[in-house]
Parts: C-alpha cells; sequence; structure tokens
C-alpha cells in the first residue's frame, strides 16, 4: 500500500502492486526512474529494473510469501518450487541468487524460516513441537540445531529472553 500511495503522490499510475512488483500503465523514461528511485528510498524501498535484480527479487518474494504466507506448506522440494513458479532452471536461479547475493538460496531460505520460528516463539501460541511440523522440519530436534546454528541461541532460551531479537524481513 505505501508503494502503491506514494507511487500515486508522485504522479504515477500502479495498476497492479504485490510483494517485490510493480506494474505502471505507463513507460517510464530514465529521469522518471531516478525520481521513483529517490522518493521510494525514504521508505527503505529499492527500485530494480534490470531482469537479474528482478529475479533475485522474485526469487526472495516466492521465498518470503512461502514462508511467511503460507505456513511454509511445501509440496515440493524448494527448488521444484522455485524452479516451476519462475520458470526457470533450479541451476540458473541458484548460481545466479549466489553471484548476486553472496548466499544460496537454501540459506536464504533458512534464515526466512528460522525468523518465522522465532515470530512464532514470541507470539508463544504453538509448541515448538507444532512450529516444527507447520514449518516442514523433520523434527523438533533439526528444527532446534538450526535455530541455534544460525541464532546462537537455543529455541526455549530464545523464547525466555524475549527481547528484541527479531529481524525485519529485509534485513534477512
Amino acid at each position: 500500500m505505501v508503494v502503491k500511495n506514494e507511487l500515486e503522490k508522485i504522479g504515477f499510475e500502479p495498476f497492479n502492486v504485490r510483494l517485490g512488483e510493480v506494474e505502471l500503465s505507463q513507460e517510464l523514461s530514465a529521469s522518471d526512474k531516478d525520481r521513483i528511485n529517490k522518493h521510494l528510498q525514504t521508505f527503505g524501498f529499492k527500485f530494480i529494473d534490470d531482469k537479474r535484480s528482478r529475479l533475485i527479487g522474485q526469487i526472495k518474494s516466492s521465498i518470503i510469501e512461502l514462508v511467511h504466507q503460507q505456513n511454509s506448506k511445501l509440496k515440493t522440494n524448494l527448488s521444484e518450487f522455485l524452479s516451476s513458479k519462475l520458470s526457470h532452471d533450479y541451476t540458473y536461479l541458484s548460481k545466479l541468487f549466489s553471484e548476486v547475493e553472496g548466499t544460496t538460496i537454501e540459506k536464504y531460505f533458512i534464515a526466512q524460516k528460522i525468523e518465522k520460528v522465532k515470530e512464532l516463539l514470541v507470539y508463544d501460541e504453538l509448541s515448538l513441537s507444532q512450529i516444527a511440523f507447520q514449518l516442514n522440519y523433520s523434527s523438533v530436534a533439526h528444527l532446534s540445531n538450526q535455530f541455534k546454528k544460525v541464532t546462537g541461541l537455543t529455541p526455549s532460551h530464545f523464547k525466555n529472553i524475549k527481547s528484541d531479537k527479531r529481524k525485519p524481513l529485509d534485513e534477512v
């Protein structure tokens, strides 16, 4: 909503706005792109126009949507999910993501899952066993080991301190 409202404020007409993607009703000049980029940066957004960067954004958006909105109900493995959703070979997606982001798709996926675990631990509505099941971990032990590897804390210790240990999704 912020992106849509801000684009309208500066005279553009977005007709489709989704996580990580905006479709406008007009073609943009270089000065339009620069103006949009400068305006959106004040809100923590970044304008991405090249194909590679857009594809990286789509990979991230797909993973965030999968983990945070669909409760990680992954019917296939991550590589098949991304290949199917983005219509690209996973090897290409993986190589591109690693080159540009300096980390693997798998590590990014794990980081997003750990942020979701943190969120669920802070809400304190589900047991660790329920969280593991919801996020498709093979066991509570697997979740706990991965959580400790990423955060340096056990899930129970994290739950006890409940301090501001979560990161915004765009900083993961």
